[in-house]
Parts: C-alpha cells; structure tokens; sequence
C-alpha cells in the first residue's frame, strides 16, 4: 500500500509538473506570406512589422493567459507550393496556434483547405481575394478569417462610383494570377448587378511591361471607363501602355495601386490617374500616429501602414479569442472569434462583434475610402460622385 501511494503521489506531482511546464511555454503564432518575389511583398513585411509591434506590446502588458506570444515567420516567395508547404510546417511541425497571412489570394485560395481540415484559425491580413474566408462547403465550419480589404467589397464600391457617374462604355481588365481573375469575376457580376455591360474584358500577365494590343481592343470598342484588377506593378505598367497610345479613360482599380511598386512602374506623372480604395490614407487617431512613429522608419513607404495596422489589429483579435477559449484549441478559438463577448480596442477601429457564424470579415465597405496619388503622397479623394453616394448605391 505505501508502494502504491508514493506511485500515486509521484504520478501527481509528474502531472502538476508537466502541467505547469505547458502553461509557461510560449504561445507560438505563423506568418506565411510572401516576403520577397512578388509586387506585393513589401505588404507582406509591413504585416509582419505590425503583428511583432502587437505582440511585443501584448507580451509587455503580460502576455496571454500568463504566456508570451512568440512569432514564427515563414516566407512563400509568392509560390502556392511553397504556400502549401509552409501551412503545413506551421501547423504539423511549428504547433502554431494561429497562422496569419498570406500576401497573395492565390495562395490563400490553394490551402486553405489545410487550416480547416485541420481546425486552425487562420487570420488574414493581407490577400483580399473574395472567396478566402467562404466556407469550404455549406454549412460547415470555417476557419478563415480576416482583417483586411476584400475585394468584393471595392469592387461593390468601384461599379458604384462608375454608376453613379454616369459611366455606361466601360471595359474590364485583369492579370492573370488568382488574385486577377478573382477580382474580375467580381467585376462581372457586380457590373451586371448594376445593369452595366462592358463593352471589352480583357487579360495580362502579372509581368507583362506592354499591354497596348488589350488597350487598343478597349479603344476600339469605345471604352470610356476601364476597370483594372492587377498588383501594383502591372498596374504602373498599363498606365505606361496607355501613354504610349495617348488613351486615358476613366481609371478604376483595386487598393494595390496603393502600393509603392505601383508608384514606382507608373511614375510620377501617371500615378495620379487611378482611382481605388482602400482603409485609411493617412493616421487619423493619436493611437494609429503612435503605432505609424513606431513603425515608419521600419516600411518601404509610407503607403504601406495600413498593413501594419491590419496585422496589428489581427494580433490583438486572435489574443482575445486565446483568452476567451481559455487556450489554443482551435475549435474554441474559432467559436470565441464567431461570438466574442468584449469588444477589441484596435487600431483601426473597434472590434464589437466582428464575426459571426456566416461572416468572417472584420472590415466592411463602411470602413473604406475612394484614394489617389497627389505627387508622391496618397490624398482621400472626393469629388461630387464620391459626395453622392449611399449605402443603397452598394450592390454584392
């Protein structure tokens, strides 16, 4: 009986043990993004600048249900294989609680079976792809999430800005990634929605530097109003097309042309020409000018905080679910997120309730503005369509 008694006592001081040794280890979160091939990389950076910058201050104020958060980085290089294989590391190898990212929809749209498969939320904060947060089949439970832009979203408010205009000769363009055709087929049937048929639809490769034989389909056709879905670069590219041929229709485009890659194909003296949206232009509550002081000299431009403060915020959102689950368990976090019981002071705004069972995105066309360059600097933009727009003029 002493025998059994003292094995008792150790089996119970072993578990207490193990016990605290679990509850002191750090909580560890993902990135997998892309860092370094695509237009889009210097979005991805500032991401990361602004989860790091969250999860410093949440570790300082005493971490998370007594543990720190720690970062695990993971560059995709723009390759959906790569992607693949990151989101599996993180998940299998790395036991990260959550996995934030990535930069290009395409990539989020070629894993996003693995999170869900395996009951891992995944925030994004970047790629704003339509489709990244639906669900993989009806009914069932999804664990993508975001923070961000959505395309659909801009497009809802591009065609209404078209509409509202008085444009009806508009032509459509997109590259051919699956972020490109994404957002085109989101122009399609937004445009239909609002009774507008485009006189042309047209497609490029994301390193195409010469789209004159697309443009001069467009002119031909008698396009007035173009609407381009593309990365920064091809952006810029298409604008240098267009010089070429001295054709400058109305130009309506996706929140990459917010991008310094963009500035930078364009050039100062077509950058102005696009208009898009995007969440912000400039920090506007003394808190976003704490965190842009922090993270300024950090950034490839200006132009990108708004990633800082989406991967910021999509910190703080996935430490409140951490503490309402009371752990890491996926499928308790991801019921936290669907019903968080406290609002989430973020940077951008408050998050009272962001989520539900059928919605997983945090911002909504209610938080986006129509933006454009002005010299090097983006400026809000506002003109009388701008001025006369309601929520009545937003189709999905």
């Amino acid at each position: 009986m002493k025998l059994k008694s003292i094995f008792k006592r150790t089996v119970l001081v072993a578990g207490m043990v193990a016990a605290a040794l679990v509850q002191a280890q750090d909580i560890k979160l993902g990135f997998n993004g892309d860092l370094s091939a695509s237009p889009s990389a210097q979005s991805g950076k500032a991401g990361v600048i602004g989860i790091q910058a969250a999860i410093d201050d949440i570790n300082a104020a005493g971490g998370v249900l007594g543990r720190k958060l720690t970062l695990v980085i993971r560059d995709d290089q723009s390759q959906p294989p790569k992607s693949i294989q990151n989101m599996s590391d993180l998940i299998d190898n790395e036991k990260v609680a959550a996995v934030f990212g990535p930069t290009n929809s395409g990539n989020a749209l070629a894993w996003r079976h693995i999170p869900n498969q395996k009951k891992v939320v995944s925030m994004g904060m970047i790629g704003s792809g339509t489709d990244i947060t639906k669900p993989m089949s009806p009914g069932v439970d999804n664990y993508m999430f975001r923070v961000s832009m959505v395309d659909r979203e801009q497009v809802s408010g591009l065609v209404a800005y078209a509409k509202k205009s008085g444009a009806t000769k508009i032509g459509l363009m997109g590259e051919t990634t699956g972020y490109g055709q994404g957002g085109l087929k989101d122009l399609e049937e937004i445009a239909k929605m609002n009774g507008l048929t485009p006189l042309a639809v047209e497609k490029f490769a994301v390193s195409d530097t010469d789209m004159t034989s697309q443009l001069n389909k467009m002119k031909a056709a008698g396009v007035e109003t173009v609407l381009v879905w593309a990365q920064g670069t091809p952006t810029g590219q298409l604008l240098r097309s267009m010089e070429k041929l001295n054709y400058f229709p109305t130009f309506l485009t996706s929140w990459a042309a917010d991008n310094i890659t963009f500035f930078d194909a364009a050039g100062k003296g077509l950058a102005g020409k696009p208009i898009f949206m995007r969440t912000m232009v400039s920090p506007s509550t003394p808190a976003q000018q704490k965190l842009y002081d922090r993270t300024a000299a950090k950034l490839a431009a200006p132009s990108a905080f708004p990633f800082v403060i989406h991967g910021y915020d999509a910190t703080l959102l996935i430490a409140a679910a951490i503490r309402q689950a009371g752990g890491t368990d996926g499928a308790k976090m991801r019921e936290a997120l669907e019903n968080l019981s406290a609002p989430v002071q973020g940077v951008m705004k408050t998050y009272d309730k962001p989520f539900n069972k059928i919605s997983h995105e945090g911002l909504t066309a209610a938080d986006l503005a129509f933006v454009k360059w002005s010299d090097d600097k983006l400026i809000q933009h506002s003109d009388a369509t701008v001025k006369s727009l309601t929520k009545a003029d937003f189709k999905r």
